[in-house]
Formats: structure tokens, C-alpha cells, sequence
């Protein structure tokens, strides 16, 4: 097993297993998403196992006032077929070390409604529900 960061040669490897989150998503948004979030230093993270990816995270880090400076993840998901198998916490275990290094105060991230088992995961994990996101579209 291995953790790394993916590269914009893997976009295609990355969107196998992100699609499986973000099903409205087609691969050209994505692909077009991705070179956009070039600029907020947007980091495609994989945990490889036997050279297939079985989860990705999608994470920046950034600072504002109310997280410090946090590593906000944007994305996570494991492939359906190993989920309950570790992945996910091995992932989690290696970003938290990663927002050490990077000299993060918090971890950061937002999970929609109906990802229940997600969010038990999350709060097994030590993460709290610190407040709600709200979106109007425009």
C-alpha cells in the first residue's frame, strides 16, 4: 500500500474513483475543475494498493480566520468495493500527518446530508459538526 500525490497524468485514474462521490460530475468538468484549482494549491492525493487506487482525497492547504491555518478537505472516497476494509482510515491517519508537517492548527471538511455512514466514520475519526454550509445558487 501506497500514499502519494497524484499527478495531472492520473486525471483520468483520480476521476474513476472521485466519480463514485461526485456522480453529477462528467470527466471534462472535472478535468477543467482541476486546472482551475491549480491556483489554491489543490492536491490530488491517492492511496494505492497493488497499482490501483482505492481511495482519493482532494485537499488544499488554506488559512482563514475562523480555521487558522487548516487543511481543507475537498474530497474523500474510497472505491465502494473496499470500503469498511481500513482504507479510508490509513488515508485520514496520513493527512492528519500531512497537516502537521505543513503546520495545520485543524482539518477541515464538509459532507453533504445523505452520507450517514460517512459522517459516523468522520466522527469516529474525532472529527465534531461545527456548524452548516449554506448554498444558494445563482
Amino acid at each position: 500500500m501506497q500514499i502519494r500525490e497524484l499527478d495531472l497524468k492520473e486525471l483520468f485514474t483520480a476521476y474513476g474513483v472521485l466519480s463514485e462521490l461526485r456522480t453529477d460530475l462528467s470527466y471534462d468538468e472535472f478535468e477543467d475543475l482541476i486546472y482551475d484549482m491549480q491556483h489554491m494549491d489543490y492536491k490530488m492525493m491517492g492511496l494505492m494498493d497493488n497499482n490501483e487506487l482505492i481511495t482519493y482525497a482532494g485537499v488544499s492547504i488554506q488559512t482563514n480566520l475562523y480555521h487558522k491555518r487548516h487543511l481543507y478537505i475537498f474530497d474523500f472516497v474510497t472505491l465502494k468495493k473496499f470500503r469498511t476494509q481500513g482504507y479510508a482510515q490509513k488515508m485520514l491517519e496520513y493527512l492528519e500527518d500531512y497537516a502537521r508537517v505543513g503546520m495545520c492548527v485543524n482539518i477541515v471538511l464538509s459532507s453533504g446530508f445523505s452520507r450517514e455512514e460517512a459522517h459516523l466514520f468522520y466522527e469516529s475519526k474525532g472529527f465534531d459538526k461545527k456548524s452548516y454550509i449554506f448554498l444558494k445558487s445563482i
